[in-house]
């Protein structure tokens, strides 16, 4: 009995995996080759994102900063918490993500978040060398998500993005649109989602004769699982899959695809360029819970350790890890992500309850 019992919530969970994927096939013609205007939408903000690799779709928990990557995890339970985000980057950048989410009963959930990332101070000149003073660049991004269950496990959701960037002379506007759907099952520890990242255009381009430029368009599956018996769940993401062939090369890779050091032919069998090319879309991660108030977390990016490792030196470099930690009221996590050998990113992430906080003090 129980293993039929077992057997029935595994193939349930195969279907629902299925339908998200056969709702992908269609959206190849999405794809858009060449540079993309705001990157910095697709940049990670919680330090628990970061440490878990870089990408969450679907996860069943009671997190503010899960909406940020798919608005259909924006559930009842968030009314009234807020979250904090600050991230030290490279270089002396610096970027953040501010958020609060209220309950409108049965109109379901609206929340609001201001995104930035600060460049920093530079110091100008004209084409003679000329110093013509300092300036500073930036990009904004002011988000209203909504979402709605449709029953008891599935949730909707979209995200409105009104997108501004500022460098030097250079100013540019966007809209965006973030759109997803999820499947929560707590009693399984189970979870699948599906999300499309900002489906939108610019509105002013950075020259006013210039053509515009397309957004960062990004196509997201997710699946979580937790154990029944153990602290622990898993988390695969399948990110980019409106665009199958993900690698770069360079025009010199491509006249000359020999090894630098031997000499020797660069090629490779078809299966390794398909299984390099298929895990260029995935992240990897997963979450120990050590009592109720401190979470261990670690992750894996495959596309990340292939464009900036060094061959001679990989490292540790697409790896990453993070720590949560519930003191009183408050939630607060570190999160440490693996670009290169140069360094990593330092990730800090804050969010409480207000209603709770109230009743405290």
């Amino acid at each position: 009995m129980a293993s039929n019992q077992y057997n029935y919530r595994l193939s349930q969970k195969l279907r629902i995996v299925c339908c998200l994927v056969a709702a992908l096939f269609p959206v190849n013609a999405w794809s858009q080759p060449g540079g993309k205007a705001f990157q910095f939408l697709e940049m990670t903000n919680s330090a628990r994102i970061a440490a878990l690799g870089g990408d969450v779709v679907a996860v069943y928990d009671n997190d503010l900063d899960l909406a940020y990557h798919n608005p259909a995890q924006l559930t009842r339970e968030l009314h009234h918490n807020m979250t904090l985000n600050f991230v030290n980057y490279f270089a002396g950048i610096n970027y953040g993500y501010a958020s609060a989410a209220a309950n409108l009963g049965q109109k379901g959930m609206i929340g609001g978040g201001i995104h930035y990332l600060n460049y920093g101070k530079f110091q100008g000149a004209d084409e003679t060398g000329l110093l013509t003073g300092n300036f500073r660049a930036a990009d904004y991004s002011v988000n209203i998500m909504y979402s709605r269950p449709l029953d008891s496990l599935i949730h909707f959701g979209f995200t409105v993005k009104s997108v501004f960037s500022d460098l030097e002379m250079y100013t540019s506007t966007a809209i965006a649109f973030d759109a997803g759907i999820t499947y929560c099952n707590p009693g399984s520890k189970f979870a699948a989602g599906i999300v499309l990242r900002n489906i939108g255009f610019q509105v002013d381009a950075y020259y006013p004769e210039g053509a515009g430029e397309p957004l960062p368009f990004n196509i997201a599956l997710g699946i979580s699982q937790g154990l029944q018996h153990a602290p622990l769940s898993f988390i695969l993401v399948a990110s980019h899959l409106e665009k199958w062939d993900l690698t770069y090369t360079t025009r010199e890779e491509r006249e000359n695809p020999t090894e630098t050091l031997t000499g020797e032919s660069a090629s490779e069998s078809d299966f390794d360029i398909f299984v390099d090319k298929f895990m260029r879309h995935i992240h990897l991660g997963t979450e120990f819970s050590i009592g109720k108030n401190l979470t261990l977390r670690a992750g894996f990016n495959y596309r990340r350790r292939q464009e900036m490792k060094i061959s001679s030196n990989p490292g540790m470099v697409g790896f990453s890890w993070g720590i949560g930690v519930k003191v009183a009221k408050f939630h607060i996590g570190y999160g440490h992500g693996i670009y290169h050998l140069a360094g990593g990113t330092n990730q800090f992430s804050f969010g409480m309850n207000l209603d709770e906080f109230s009743r405290k003090f």
